[in-house]
């Protein structure tokens, strides 16, 4: 027998074997009643699994995921309206303080001013009493130096008439000498 002759002897074979099995179990229409019996038992099994257990605790996870969501945003949103109320309060008491500071940097500024006028008036009064004791100082040796020079004159033409006359002229001449030339 030649190769090919066995080749077609096993293949003859493999589908005697094949027909007396009926094939696939599952196209075999004469147990498709107790598929399709199983098939309902199953689905209805799955189905309570899934609508009496895993989708309430799937969907209660979901509520309690959103209500959470919903509190922190709820507590976000209350925690910026505490920062803002923050805020205002740091700025208005910032702008009290600046305020304050000014306040502070008036009446500093106003003192000092009146210590200064004061202490200027002070060594204003100092000054001029100083100024009007030099002016008399001033006179007076003015006064002085007048008078040396009207007796260093007097003096001088007394000398000077003495040597010219070989005469000592007196006082009372002298002094109305001096009168005349003063004039």
């Amino acid at each position: 027998m030649s190769l090919s002759a066995v080749i077609v002897a096993a293949a003859a074979a493999a589908e005697d074997a094949a027909a007396e099995s009926g094939g696939l179990p599952q196209l075999d229409m004469s147990t498709w009643p107790s598929q399709l019996f199983w098939l309902a038992v199953t689905f209805g099994i799955l189905y309570w699994l899934m609508a009496g257990r895993f989708l309430p605790a799937i969907g209660g996870a979901i509520e309690e995921r959103r209500g959470r969501i919903a509190d922190d945003l709820d507590q976000a949103s209350e925690f910026r309206g505490q920062a803002e109320a923050a805020e205002d309060a740091y700025n208005q008491s910032l702008a009290d303080a600046k305020a304050k500071a000014q306040g502070i940097a008036a009446d500093t500024r106003a003192e000092v001013d009146a210590e200064i006028a004061e202490m200027q008036a002070e060594t204003d009064a100092k000054l001029q009493g100083q100024l009007e004791a030099a002016e008399a100082r001033i006179g007076e040796m003015k006064e002085e130096a007048t008078a040396k020079v009207e007796e260093a004159a007097a003096d001088a033409t007394r000398a000077i008439v003495e040597r010219l006359i070989d005469e000592a002229p007196t006082d009372d001449a002298v002094a109305r000498a001096m009168t005349n030339i003063a004039r």
